[in-house]
């Protein structure tokens, strides 16, 4: 695999599972919103790499990324003591099927993560076409702790500074969040399986389209629930009426 070196900008630890980085990118390198990378860390001289989804927007000078901690991880467990000015390796060809190309045409998009699968939403979510394409763009994230929510305050905003699209999302993104394990969280606390399956989350396949994101289990579930309404898989070659990352689920 060919890959080059990009330096540490920043990081930022959300909690004691969960933070992100941004590094600096490198001049070709070029992305499409939705779409993820192998990056990683040189580990007794040997590369060791892992698939992560871009969070900044496509036109961002930089690249951040949004990723979990596991304290014996072969590269979490080295990637989260990273700091400025350290360089990682990143791969020079993204890919990926979580982008608007492998969707037809709808009115509201529906963005499904649990965890760290709300990285490829924040780009989508900052890019303008997103908001050409469709009505209403509902990011829903489902987390197990309220210190879980990653970005919350730009999410709540609905980017209210952002360059490009601020004016389109106040009036057109949605923020909906479940916490699933926190007794103090007095919203909304359920699955997002559960609730599509007792119809307090209602999708539509004439008008809807959903691109799922997050853990595995998470996403053979809701695929199942959504091809049970009628959804269909998309991809680049043959557009459909939702689309998953494969390259998560194995």
């Amino acid at each position: 695999m060919t890959f080059s070196t990009a330096k540490v900008l920043s990081t930022h630890q959300w909690n004691t599972g969960l933070f992100s980085f941004s590094v600096s990118r490198p001049p070709s390198f070029r992305f499409v919103s939705g779409q993820f990378v192998m990056l990683g860390l040189l580990v007794n001289d040997r590369p060791l790499l892992r698939a992560y989804s871009m969070v900044s927007p496509f036109w961002d000078e930089s690249l951040e990324f949004l990723s979990i901690i596991i304290p014996d991880g072969p590269l979490t467990s080295r990637l989260y003591k990273i700091k400025p000015g350290d360089e990682i390796l990143l791969g020079v060809k993204p890919t990926g099927t979580l982008t608007l190309d492998a969707l037809l045409p709808g009115k509201h998009l529906h963005l499904l993560g649990t965890g760290t699968g709300l990285g490829p939403w924040m780009s989508i979510i900052r890019d303008p076409e997103v908001y050409e394409r469709f009505d209403k763009i509902t990011v829903q994230h489902t987390v197990r702790q309220i210190e879980d929510l990653a970005y919350r305050d730009l999410l709540e905003s609905r980017l209210a500074n952002d360059p490009l699209v601020a004016a389109e999302a106040r009036l057109q993104l949605i923020y909906d969040q479940s916490v699933t394990k926190c007794p103090t969280w007095t919203h909304e606390n359920r699955r997002i399986t559960e609730r599509i399956k007792c119809g307090d989350y209602p999708l539509d396949p004439d008008t809807n389209r959903v691109m799922l994101c997050g853990s595995m289990a998470m996403i053979k579930e809701t695929g199942a629930l959504l091809e049970s309404l009628g959804f269909t898989e998309g991809a680049h070659s043959h557009p459909g009426t939702y689309v998953l990352e494969r390259a998560f689920v194995g």
